[in-house]
């Protein structure tokens, strides 16, 4: 009988035994490793994004930038900012903050988790307009890169309850993923009332989040793909010498050369596999489209909001939309106008300067690398505002005139573009 119950339950109890010896045993990913760091600075991998543990070893030292962002991020060519950066010997390599789905909410999350690792620290942040939808963040989006975490890790340190924690947790309980977690729920309803959550759940949360950073320590690297030999591959197509006028020149034969087959100036490969097969479908289907009314407002300023507390120095650069493939899908070129015109409103009325405009260059050839990315004339230029931008790391300590009370509302997010300063 004994023989039989072992049998049943032996393994379970192994693999118990086994998984806390795991847990408490000194083993972890040697972060401080620079071959791993190098990797993971460029790998856009979900377990980096969603963790703490290699991003802050990385940020703790003046070798890494956090480059804020999406999907463009993923897109490289030789005018990246990584390629660039190393091709150069520029003396710092860009730490990529984002992936295809990440927008504000995200970003604001790994933000806060960073911590001192952003004070007075130069950064950049790439505003995709495509962000700013009616609905915000779309749940997959959400739910692909929310991390436990930075969600705990962000409770555990609340002292006291603020108007942007309210909104963040009021925001949060949209989605199914949080909803899910009844402990987690419940605290977020109490910071909603602007109330710290209680000392009963904040002891059990303590534990998660110590069993979530050893998580972190453990497996972070698991299915983190760098992008470092395409970076490298990359970087063998500069010139020896940076030389504007010779990069222009080379930027402009490669995105001819890239683009050929088709009238909207779109990457060959992505035309023919995300394109051309519903070409005739996408005619006027953007009409109804508009990024001037949306959540994202509001999500995005609790990354300013962040940012100010550290006072972070950030470049914030705002690519066009395709001008030939808007016109082809009827997206409103004047929309895409005020739409820059309302977030260059909320970042210069609270003192953030630094921001590189490109909506009027959508017609440019080869700005953009399909619909909406930018492309080899795009990240060229925005080298120019990038390069002297962080040429000089060291501490900034910019102070900033955060209005949360009117950005985190509705009435911000709904506010009419013409009615606010351009």
């Amino acid at each position: 009988m004994k023989k039989k119950l072992f049998g049943i339950f032996g393994p379970v109890l192994l693999s118990a035994v086994l998984l806390v010896l795991l847990f408490f045993s000194p083993f972890k990913i040697n972060s401080s490793d620079p071959k791993l760091i190098k990797a993971a600075s460029s790998s856009m991998a979900g377990n980096v994004l969603r963790g703490n543990n290699i991003t802050k070893e990385a940020l703790s030292t003046d070798k890494y930038v956090p480059f804020f962002g999406s999907s463009e991020l993923s897109r490289i060519s030789p005018f990246h900012p990584s390629v660039l950066a190393e091709k150069y010997d520029r003396g710092y390599t860009p730490f990529l903050m984002g992936a295809p789905g990440t927008q504000s909410l995200t970003q604001f999350m790994m933000m806060q988790s960073l911590g001192d690792e952003l004070k007075d620290r130069k950064a950049a942040f790439i505003i995709s307009p495509q962000w700013f939808v009616k609905e915000g963040i779309k749940r997959d989006y959400f739910d692909a890169y929310y991390s436990p975490e930075q969600t705990l890790n962000w409770l555990m340190h609340l002292k006291k309850v603020d108007d942007s924690d309210q909104y963040l947790a009021q925001r949060l309980t949209h989605y199914g993923v949080i909803r899910k977690d009844e402990r987690l729920e419940r605290m977020l309803t109490a910071v909603m009332k602007g109330q710290l959550p209680s000392k009963t759940d904040i002891t059990y949360s303590k534990l998660k989040l110590n069993m979530l950073e050893r998580e972190d320590e453990l497996f972070s690297t698991i299915g983190m793909i760098s992008k470092q030999d395409l970076i490298d591959q990359n970087v063998k197509a500069l010139p020896a010498n940076y030389d504007h006028d010779e990069l222009d020149s080379l930027a402009n034969q490669l995105g001819e050369r890239a683009t050929r087959g088709n009238e909207f100036g779109i990457q060959k490969q992505f035309y023919k596999k995300r394109i051309e097969p519903n070409l005739s479908n996408l005619a006027d289907s953007q009409k109804k489209w508009d990024y001037r009314y949306s959540p994202e407002f509001s999500d995005f300023q609790l990354a300013l909001n962040q940012l100010a507390k550290e006072h972070s120095d950030c470049l914030f650069i705002i690519p066009p939309v395709n001008g030939r493939w808007s016109q082809y899908t009827g997206l409103s070129d004047e929309m895409l106008q005020q739409f820059a015109n309302k977030i260059k409103y909320q970042l210069t009325s609270q003192g953030f300067t630094n921001i590189a405009d490109y909506t009027s260059q959508q017609n440019e050839p080869y700005f953009m690398q399909d619909t909406i990315h930018l492309g080899w004339k795009g990240w060229l230029t925005a080298d120019k505002k990038i390069e002297p931008f962080l040429k000089n790391r060291g501490a900034t300590k910019k102070v900033y005139t955060i209005n949360n009370h009117y950005f985190l509302s509705k009435e911000w997010q709904e506010e009419k573009p013409e009615n606010v300063m351009k």
